[in-house]
């Protein structure tokens, strides 16, 4: 079995229990597992491959619990630039209908790419667009591609225009097949193994996009298999407005009645969860995906994730498509929770805690430090997906891992003093190393499984493709 060792890293920062961080120290990794982890005079000196990390900092592999990666071929597309949710949907259907198997593996490939790149090892994706013979299979085979621990979640669209739906009814699909074809998904990829680099998940669209039997339905097969569940809820104003109008309830009403309540379940955005939506998410540990990268850039509004976080949600970090953050990159995801978190605190209005009046802005730089930011991509996403073997660095736990390099200018004059909090509190910067299952997938800054010079070009070429042919 090889051997890596991370040697003489500047800082370990684990991410465990107890938040531990290490000076001077040293990862060993045995095949997919961390073996040790400590002082770098205490730990072996040599192994198969050895990386010298004296001026590095050493976090967990960062989780992405929330992902659209075919929208990678739809950036900065202008007629959506200045789009809401509702009318952005509108605007990028048509276009989505001309995907191919070959545009979904290439976006897949280049999406995966760019969270490697930033750090991230494992990520989910929803895919819930199927037209011209797409199926989930080719977003596997990217994965598989790049080597990134993968969730892939079937998602799916049902109600279409004619039937009070938001998507064109050209996009969506029987619920007959749906399910059968997320069975034999299921069948197919899922391992629940302690390590493994592919689950499926059960994850119809959104309230505006699907029955309530197929929320039903999909809830009960997801529990047959002992997979979870994830869907969109209460992203927006209108999200919420339809939800009242069509379902006479609230979002987390709407979840609870048709069993999407639980421990096995998470939601994106949550940006419009009221006080009562948050207790009942907390009594039931249902977990949520904060993207606010994508929150911003869509005019959604700011999650209360203080809030949730010290109610006992479960919350993760999602950099959404990339039609609607336009990037893919996780440190710098963390960065804008961190900061987003602060400057939404200062807009609340005045509370009296203890006999005392304070201001939104009393609190502001308190609501969100730089390392409970860091908590949410890497513990608070492992939670989230449900995975007790990554999301922090402990010997056992496997071996997912991200170096960046702190001798740069970037970080000067800030990492010398904390190099943890510089990561986000500094530019964000790009991951000189990320090791997934103990293997080295980005190597001095650059990938190591796929070239990215032809698929970059490949991929242009299909983003051209999809946009024209959507004008004809």
């Amino acid at each position: 079995m090889s051997t890596l060792l991370i040697r003489n890293a500047r800082c370990v920062a684990t991410f465990d229990a107890r938040q531990t961080e290490l000076r001077d120290a040293s990862v060993f990794i045995r095949g997919n597992l961390i073996e040790a982890i400590g002082p770098a005079a205490e730990l072996p000196q040599s192994a198969d491959e050895v990386i010298d990390a004296r001026d590095h900092l050493v976090i967990p592999g960062l989780i992405n619990t929330h992902h659209h990666m075919v929208q990678s071929l739809t950036r900065a597309v202008p007629q959506v630039q200045n789009a809401e949710l509702f009318s952005w949907l509108r605007g990028l259907y048509p276009i989505w209908a001309g995907l191919t198997p070959e545009m979904v593996f290439v976006s897949h490939q280049i999406a995966m790419a760019e969270l490697l790149l930033s750090g991230c090892s494992t990520s989910s994706d929803h895919l819930y667009i199927y037209p011209n013979g797409v199926r989930l299979d080719d977003s596997i085979a990217a994965a598989r591609a790049t080597g990134m621990r993968f969730v892939a979640t079937r998602g799916s669209m049902s109600v279409g225009q004619s039937l009070g739906g938001l998507p064109p009814d050209r996009v969506v699909e029987r619920e007959d097949f749906i399910l059968k074809d997320t069975q034999r998904l299921i069948e197919s990829y899922h391992d629940a193994s302690f390590g493994s680099m592919l689950n499926i998940a059960v994850a119809p669209c959104s309230p505006f996009s699907v029955s309530q039997d197929l929320m039903r339905e999909s809830a009960a097969l997801a529990r047959a298999f002992k997979v979870r569940l994830h869907t969109h809820l209460a992203e927006n104003d209108h999200d919420l407005a339809y939800t009242r109008e069509k379902f006479d309830c609230t979002p987390t009403e709407y979840a609870q009645d048709l069993g999407w309540l639980g421990d096995d379940v998470w939601h994106a955005h949550c940006v419009k969860l009221d006080d009562a939506g948050i207790s009942l998410f907390a009594a039931s540990r249902t977990g949520v995906a904060h993207c606010p990268c994508s929150n911003m850039r869509l005019a959604s509004g700011i999650a209360p994730i203080r809030k949730m976080l010290d109610a006992g949600v479960p919350v993760g970090l999602g950099v959404d498509g990339s039609a609607s953050n336009d990037g893919a990159q996780m440190v710098n995801e963390a960065r804008q929770a961190l900061l987003l978190a602060r400057v939404g605190r200062a807009l609340q209005p005045a509370q009296t805690r203890n006999g005392k009046t304070f201001f939104g802005c009393d609190l502001g730089p308190a609501e969100m430090t730089a390392r409970d930011a860091l908590a949410l991509a890497s513990r608070g996403g492992a939670q989230v997906l449900g995975r007790s073997d990554i999301g922090h660095l402990a010997i056992g736990m496997c071996a997912d891992l991200a170096l960046f390099d702190l001798d740069t200018l970037a970080f000067a004059g800030g990492a010398v003093h904390d190099p943890v909090g510089a990561l986000l509190l500094c530019a964000s910067p790009q991951a000189a190393y990320t090791v997934v299952n103990g293997r080295v997938l980005v190597r001095q800054g650059r990938l190591t499984t796929v070239d990215l010079g032809p698929l970059i070009e490949r991929h242009n070429a299909l983003a051209l493709q999809l946009v024209a042919g959507a004008a004809r």
